[in-house]
């Protein structure tokens, strides 16, 4: 990845709305590598219809981002390690706080990732901790980030 080499793209269209009253809509469109998922603001910050609700706002996009990011750093970890992952599923969360400025933020996520392991080699609960550790550790975008992060992560053996 380089500064001159886009990786996404959003676009915006006003359409017939008025655009100086406030009431336009929030609808966009995020593409990524030939594909366009649907993004608005959050329901909960610009209300509906202005917003749309089953669309991809930017915090959640972020909350996931940071999920994607560590569980593929785990899935690397756990296979150099010997240990076999059949299911990995996070449930994230996010919260808002302000800033000393005022300012509203994402002050906290909090990542749940549940896996279940299987084959010869079984994890013991330290070296999923470990795991967990080292993937935060070494994950891009938790490295780009001032937010608190907590991992809560579970895991079985089918």
């Amino acid at each position: 990845m380089s500064d001159d080499t886009p990786i996404a793209a959003v676009r915006w269209e006003r359409g017939d709305a008025v655009f100086t009253d406030g009431r336009y809509p929030r609808a966009h469109q995020w593409m990524f590598d030939g594909l366009t998922v649907p993004g608005s603001s959050s329901p909960a910050v610009v209300r509906l219809p202005l917003s749309k609700a089953d669309a991809v706002d930017p915090e959640e996009a972020l909350a996931a981002s940071l999920s994607a990011c560590h569980m593929l750093f785990v899935l690397d970890f756990a296979r150099r390690g010997g240990f076999c992952i059949d299911v990995y599923e996070d449930k994230v969360m996010a919260a808002f706080g302000k800033t000393e400025r005022g300012k509203t933020w994402i002050s906290r996520i909090a990542l749940n990732p549940a896996i279940v392991f299987s084959g010869d080699k079984t994890p013991t609960a330290e070296d999923v901790a470990a795991l967990h550790d080292k993937a935060h550790d070494e994950c891009f975008v938790a490295n780009s980030l001032r937010s608190e992060v907590v991992i809560t992560p579970s895991f079985t053996i089918a």
